[in-house]
């Protein structure tokens, strides 16, 4: 069999048992792949006189859709692959893509791998200064941007190939227009093969250092990987599929990209500024959507509105990015009858363990293991464990993990060898595996947390506080928060000659919004004796477990500041 034929082979075994989940799990095999290019031997001949909607993007404020077929989009994305190429992409080469949701990610997303390029997605929240990091380590050279953030670039100084998105007129002065791809033609003819382990994606991710880690990608670990996403979704042919998610990060690549486009179903886009829960509602309805991937921030924002109201056509509705608690589930299901299953992955995986189809979901439990993943839980003496640390083993013959698990951080050999010790890929969360084969999410081994699903790091936002000339040292932990589930909180201890006022208070916020992206904010700010060890080590878990002692209590700690408090700053 062609590579494309054993990629459709172990395709199609999940979609024939996409319920019955003790078959799929101890049956399925991941194909074995040496050449491979997701665009060129699966999406093109699928897409060949294909006019079934491929992708549907809708304007939340003129309620205007377009559409694009698989044909479409196979054509636009060979006329973009030949207009890259003339201006100099070849195999290999790193583009930084930085786009929101419109048609020219997806026709750049499959030029790139038509290409044999590497895509280094980039959200378009990113500050200047986080820019200019991700190209000092990414080191690509062409950039995809949108005109919106152009301006940013003017301070990045850069030897980029730069092509702009999204221009009314002429391209500004130093770039090239994204639209004059369109006239290349259409025909591509690719120069060589594909490996499979060829590269293909780098996403950042925050850590526990001060610079972001680099997840490598291949030409299967996310393409084909994400048939286990496929399974957990539940995706089948023809479903009209919404993931609610931000370019720029895993999910988008994982739900609005590869998985809902390996069973041919509709990739649906709600364009907005601000999210509207009853906006959303009414898309929902309007647009006939089937698959529903949502965080739970969201969730918890529809169930304010009146579900019965609304007459949805939704088969599968799934949440992933932090636990969602039992109750909203119970919610949703009372009304529409349809159980919310919680997914678990990461950025250097696709998606490991969750609840499938057609299976009972565990109040509290994130699911099982998906197809193609073996799962073990270790202590920190790499001992197997019932509660400890999610990791996935790798063959001991060839060191290779699951088929969707990364290949290195591309950036940091140091913690790639980290993190690939033992024998196993080491995740960081922690997880009790219940009696019934059920996993439930205990939190992180190190300090990362979550906040309206960004992953955040404490050091990374420490490190920006301390820059304030009031702040001699900074602890940052979540704090509890009833719709975000968490935000970022500093404690801070002040420089000699200081006092913790309001007015100082509304100046570290404001530095905080200069200084660090919209999603990376410190929203609540206290001054605190900060709990150390005895060689001077800051105890954050001492000051996470002050946080969790008040629950979603809405009421202000002695001494503590919002955010909201100061509403001038917005």
């Amino acid at each position: 069999m062609t590579p494309a034929q054993r990629f459709l082979t172990a395709r199609d075994f999940l979609l024939r048992h996409r319920t019955d989940y003790a078959l799929a799990y101890r049956e399925f095999a991941w194909p074995a792949l040496d050449t491979f290019n997701w665009a060129l031997d699966y999406f093109d001949p699928m897409a060949r006189g294909n006019d079934n909607p491929a992708l549907k993007l809708v304007d939340a404020g003129t309620g205007e859709a377009a559409e694009f077929s698989f044909a479409q989009m196979s054509e636009r994305s060979a006329r973009i692959a030949n207009y890259l190429r003339g201006l100099g992409v070849e195999r290999g080469d790193r583009i930084l893509l930085m786009l929101p949701n419109r048609v020219e990610l997806w026709d750049a997303m499959l030029a790139a791998i038509k290409l044999g390029a590497v895509l280094m997605p980039a959200t378009t929240q990113l500050s200047t200064d986080d820019l200019r990091d991700r190209i000092d380590i990414g080191q690509p050279r062409f950039a995809i941007v949108d005109s919106a953030e152009c301006g940013k670039f003017d301070e990045v100084d850069t030897s980029l190939v730069k092509i702009v998105v999204g221009t009314s007129g002429a391209a500004p002065a130093g770039w090239r227009a994204f639209a004059e791809g369109y006239s290349a033609s259409a025909e591509f003819e690719p120069r060589g093969v594909t490996q499979a382990r060829d590269p293909l994606l780098l996403y950042f991710t925050s850590g526990t250092t001060s610079k972001p880690k680099l997840v490598e990608h291949t030409h299967e670990s996310y393409p084909v990987g994400s048939l286990s996403t496929m399974y957990w979704i539940g995706l089948q042919p023809g479903d009209v599929h919404w993931n609610i998610s931000s370019p720029g990060w895993a999910k988008h690549a994982w739900s609005c990209f590869f998985a809902p486009w390996n069973t041919q179903a509709c990739v649906f886009i709600l364009n907005f500024a601000r999210f509207d829960a009853k906006t959303t509602l009414d898309t929902l309805v309007r647009h006939r959507v089937t698959t529903l991937c949502a965080p739970p921030t969201v969730w918890r924002m529809l169930v304010q509105e009146p579900l019965a109201s609304y007459a949805v056509s939704l088969r599968e509705i799934v949440g992933a990015g932090e636990p969602l608690n039992p109750e909203i589930i119970e919610r949703v299901k009372a009304v529409w009858g349809i159980t919310i299953r919680d997914g678990y992955g990461q950025t250097e995986t696709t998606c490991q363990i969750g609840n499938s189809p057609g299976q009972p979901v565990v109040p509290g439990a994130m699911g099982r293991p998906m197809p193609g993943y073996r799962v073990e839980l270790v202590d920190p003496d790499g001992h197997p464990a019932e509660e400890g640390e999610i990791a996935l083993p790798l063959d001991p013959a060839t060191g290779a993990g699951p088929l969707g698990l990364m290949t290195r951080y591309a950036n940091n050999a140091d913690a790639t060898a980290n993190v690939l010790r033992d024998g196993r890929y080491h995740t960081s969360d922690i997880a009790l595996r219940r009696q019934d084969g059920y996993y439930v999410y205990v939190g992180r081994a190190d300090d990362v947390f979550k906040s309206s699903d960004y992953r955040l790091s404490p050091f990374e936002l420490e490190s920006v506080m301390i820059e304030h000339e009031a702040v001699a040292e900074a602890a940052v932990v979540p704090s509890p928060d009833p719709l975000r589930l968490s935000v970022p909180k500093a404690y801070v201890m002040l420089r000699h000659g200081y006092t913790f006022t309001p007015e100082l208070a509304k100046r570290i916020f404001a530095f905080s919004r200069e200084r660090l992206s919209p999603y990376k904010r410190i929203r609540r700010l206290e001054a605190y004796d900060l709990p150390k060890t005895i060689s001077g080590k800051i105890r954050r878990v001492e000051l996470r477990r002050r946080e969790i002692e008040r629950g979603d209590a809405a009421e202000r700690l002695p001494g503590e500041y919002w955010e909201e408090d100061f509403p001038e700053l917005r």
